[in-house]
Order: C-alpha cells, then structure tokens, then sequence
C-alpha cells in the first residue's frame, strides 16, 4: 500500500475515488472520523485540515466533560488542527473502492492526542539509540446479537456464538471455519495481520494475536483491529465486545502487549545476552524494573474503565501486583526467553479495552526511565504469584478513581508524558468514575432492595 502523500493522490486517481474515510482515535480508543471528498483530502494532505475539538472533550458516550480545561464550552469548540498520516493508508474491504487514513491531532491538541503521546515516547527511545516494537493481542466474545437485541434485552440473556468451555478447540473453529477465515482475511488485507487466531476457554471468546510492527504501526493496528473486528461482526449479525469483564461468571477479557527493544545501528535485540540468566541483558532487567516501579502510578493509562477494574480480582487470570516473572502468567509482567529474534516481555495487566497508544505509551515509557535509572526489578516471582504476599509498593490501585489521582499527582508521568496530558486524561477518568457513580446496578437492587 502506498506510504507517501504522493503515491496515494496517485492511487485516488488511477482508481477514480471520490470519497475517502479519515479518523483520529479518541481517548477511549474510539475512532472518529468522517468521509472527505477527493478534492479536499488531496488539500488536507499537503495542509491538514480541522476537526471539531469535542472528540477530546466528550466521553465514550458522547458526553462533555465539566471538568477539564482543554476543550469546552468556556472554549466554544473550536477545531482542532489534524494532519494526515500518509503511511498509514489501507484497504477498506468491506467497502470497495475506498481507503483509509489515519490523523493526528497537531498544535495544542496533540499534547494530548494518544497518538502523539505514544509518538513522543518512541522520540525517547530513538534519542536512546533504540527501535521498539511491539504487537498486541485481544480476547473478545462473540455473540449472536445485534445492536438493537442488546439493548432489547438489556445486554441480558444474551446468545453466545457457540456454547461451552472449548479452549483451544479445533471442533469450534473446524465447524465455524468461515467466520475465522473471513476475520483472516480481512485483516490480511487491511495491513493488520494475525500471527494466530483460537477459541478462548469460554462461550464465544476468540484470542487474536497482531503480527509484530514497530510500536506506532503496531498500535495504529491494535486499535484499527478493535474497531473493525466490530464493523466485521456486525455486518454479519453479529456483535463483539472488548469490555475487560463482561460476566461475572468468566475470567476477563486481556489485551496483552509484548515489547522488544532493537539497537536502532545494528538492528540486534538488546534485551538478549546470551551471558545472562534466562538470556535477559542489563537493558531488559532494567526494562523490567523501571515497567515495575512505575506501574502502580501509570496503571490509570492501561485500565482506563471501571469495568477494568472487574477483571483485576483474584482468580481471573489477571494480575493483581506490579510483579515479573520467567514465563510466568500469574504475574503482571511475563519475561519471554527466546533468543536473539524473540527475547521479550509481556505486559499483562492491560485488558481488551485497553487504548492502545495510551497503554504502549505507558509500558514503553516506564521501562525506558528504567533503563535511564538502571532500576532493578525485585526477584523474579517463582509459582504462583497470586498466593504470595508481596511488598506494598507493589500494590496496584483498586478503582480508577484511585488510578486517575495516582497518575494526577505522578512526577514521573508528568515528566514522560507532559504536565498538558496527565492533567486532561486523570480528569478525564475522574469524570468516567462519577459517571458510574450515578448508576445503581442490579447488584445493588438485588441486594438492598427488599432487606435494607
């Protein structure tokens, strides 16, 4: 697919394209965008073009924000400047004959674009002589419901693709072989490959795992694979879901990020030192301890929900302290021995709802001042973490709100990712925790209403 602006005003008129999508993603991961006719894309190219500053200052519902400074209604709204991203032009399959490009927000806005967030951390690593990058991998249900069914039914009672607990089952998607093909191919042909695709243990989860890219593309790819495994899924009487923990009856949905850091001369991976236990560098120890040290206060950046926070409680596969380990996937950081071409880690703590720049942006950037400071990790969690007692500093907030005033008050998030953003996403996650406040929950009915 073509990566400059040249060669794409090329393509439009070799094929004829009237119209082209464009989008910028949101602070919740959510794409919003519109279709630009050819004339003004081609302009917006070269110049870039205005986008209504609300999709910074409302939430995931179309609701605005009272308390941020940013954007709202003391600022009127105003656009927002946006630049095209040439290379990051695909293929829309599912609707023939048109592209998409991404953009970014510029000028003041991109201090809290999450694309530019996760971009200014690659600066650092590249300042440091480093390539990082990374893939990301998604657990999410299936249902055989439609966006009016679910509301219908008070997302209730609702009908799984497929019953059962069948991890790992070639029966569920030997049977089902064409929704797996189809969901292959798509992202085949939108730039977004899968290195594997499997059921889940579960009724109608599938885990998905992106082909590696360096981190910008692997992130532009981690979200595009969200939103248009929905578009997917829809368009076929269906509807998939990334929540973190949709029941109570099954474990949570992850949505883990695996990160290798390359010498950006020699194209070695540093985390490997055949030297060293378990094949780990300096660098990837020092990796590991600073993504460690900083987790309890950039946690808010990764689990950026309230329903994140279902998913992190005891015997749901999720880990429940800043703790690493050797292959190790009851703690929240899994060192994966593997040699010069796959010596990594595994940032498990992130769920399927997880933003995927703003969560990058974070494993990233923790482990890169790590690296800064030569941090050590504490020893590597040996069994199973989640039975053993481990130090306070370790502990992880419980709720966003109590995430959201850790990285509100975090020096160390102010000083990677600018005073600008921290302040506008804590108040942000500050507001989605009022919001939930508001609610009164079944539970709460079946608890209280007739006995208190």
């Amino acid at each position: 697919m073509a990566a400059t602006a040249e060669d794409i005003a090329e393509l439009i008129e070799q094929r004829d394209i009237d119209y082209i999508k464009v989008g910028v993603f949101d602070i919740d991961g959510v794409l919003r965008g519109k279709y630009i006719d050819r004339q003004k894309f081609l302009s917006a190219l070269q110049k870039g073009f205005g986008f209504c500053d609300v999709v910074l200052g409302w939430d995931s519902n179309d609701q605005l924000y009272d308390n941020v400074n940013f954007t709202g209604w003391h600022t009127a709204y105003p656009d927002a400047p946006v630049r095209l991203v040439p290379d990051t032009v695909r293929e829309l399959p599912l609707e023939p004959n048109t592209l998409l490009v991404l953009g970014e927000f510029t000028g003041a806005a991109e201090q809290i674009c999450p694309r530019g967030v996760l971009r200014r951390v690659l600066q650092r690593a590249d300042a440091m002589g480093l390539v990082v990058q990374a893939a990301c991998e998604y657990e999410f249900f299936l249902f055989q419901e439609t966006p009016h069914s679910v509301r219908e039914k008070n997302y209730q009672s609702l009908k799984n693709v497929t019953p059962g607990f069948f991890g790992y089952s070639v029966l569920r998607n030997s049977v089902h072989a064409e929704i797996y093909h189809h969901l292959l191919q798509l992202c085949q042909q939108m730039d977004m490959p899968l290195e594997g695709l499997h059921t889940e243990t579960g009724p109608g989860v599938i885990e998905a795992a992106l082909r590696y890219d360096g981190a910008l593309a692997a992130a532009d790819k981690g979200a595009l694979f969200k939103t248009f495994t929905k578009v997917w899924a829809q368009r076929r009487e269906m509807m998939a879901t990334f929540m973190a923990k949709w029941s109570s009856e099954y474990p949570g949905q992850s949505g883990h990020i695996h990160i290798s850091l390359l010498d950006k001369s020699s194209g070695d991976n540093v985390f490997y030192d055949a030297g060293g236990e378990h094949g780990m560098s300096d660098i990837q120890r020092w990796f590991v301890g600073g993504q460690q040290r900083l987790m309890p206060e950039l946690l808010c950046m990764v689990a950026g929900t309230v329903n994140s926070y279902r998913r992190m409680v005891p015997g749901m596969w999720a880990p429940l302290d800043a703790t690493w380990g050797i292959e190790n996937r009851t703690c929240a950081l899994r060192v994966i021995p593997g040699g010069p071409p796959s010596q990594r880690v595994e940032y498990r703590i992130a769920a399927a709802d997880m933003n995927p720049y703003l969560a990058m942006a974070a494993a990233i950037a923790s482990g890169l001042r790590g690296i800064e400071d030569k941090t050590e990790p504490t020893p590597a969690v040996v069994g199973n973490a989640y039975e053993q007692t481990h130090a306070p500093q370790l502990g992880l907030p419980q709720t966003l709100q109590q995430a959201a005033e850790r990285l509100q008050g975090s020096a160390a998030a102010a000083a990677l990712f600018g005073r600008e953003f921290v302040e506008h996403y804590s108040q942000t996650r500050i507001w989605e925790e009022r919001e939930f406040r508001k609610a009164v929950t079944d539970w709460e009915l079946q608890r209280y209403f007739e006995i208190i």
